[in-house]
C-alpha cells in the first residue's frame, strides 16, 4: 500500500519531490531518494535486457523500440547522477560526520557506474551500482534509518 501511495505522489508531484530544492527548507527523505536510485538502476537493468533482445532483430518496429530503450537507459542513468550530485553530495553529506570519506567513496562509485551504464550495456555496471548503493546506505543511515529503508522496500 505504501508503494502505491508513493507512486501516486510521484506521478502528480514529480517536480516538487524528485529534484529537491537547494534552499534550507529542512524537508528531506533520504530513504526515498535511495529508493529512487534503486528504481533507476532496475529500469536500466530492464532496458539493457530489452536492448540485447531487440538488437538481434532488424525490423523497423524493433529498431524504434531499441532506440527508445537506449534513451530510457541514458535518462535513468542521468537521474542517478543528478540525484547523487545535487541531493547527496551537495546537500546531505557533511564533512563533520565520521563516515565522510566512506560516503564520498561510495557515492563516487555510484556516479561512475551510472556513467558506465550510459556508455554501454553491461549488467555488471548495474550490479556494481546497486552494491555501492547498498554500501553507501550502510554508512549513511543509522539503525533506525536502515530499518525505515527496509520497511519501504
Amino acid at each position: 500500500m505504501k508503494k502505491y501511495l508513493l507512486l501516486l505522489i510521484l506521478l502528480f508531484n514529480v517536480e516538487s519531490l524528485f529534484p529537491h530544492c537547494q534552499v534550507p527548507c529542512g524537508i528531506y527523505d533520504d530513504a526515498m531518494r535511495i529508493m529512487f536510485i534503486q528504481e533507476d538502476f532496475e529500469t536500466i537493468k530492464k532496458a539493457i535486457t530489452a536492448i540485447d533482445n531487440l538488437s538481434k532483430k532488424n525490423d523497423p518496429q524493433s529498431l524504434n523500440q531499441l532506440n527508445r530503450w537506449v534513451m530510457a537507459k541514458d535518462e535513468h542513468a542521468s537521474n542517478i547522477q543528478k540525484l547523487v550530485s545535487d541531493y547527496f553530495l551537495t546537500q546531505r553529506i557533511k564533512k563533520t560526520n565520521g563516515q565522510y570519506v566512506n560516503q564520498l567513496k561510495y557515492l563516487h562509485q555510484i556516479l561512475v557506474h551510472a556513467m558506465k551504464c550510459k556508455q554501454g550495456v553491461s549488467q555488471q555496471s548495474v550490479k556494481n551500482g546497486l552494491e555501492f548503493l547498498d554500501e553507501f546506505s550502510k554508512v549513511y543511515f543509522d539503525k533506525h534509518g536502515l530499518d525505515h529503508l527496509r520497511s519501504l522496500k
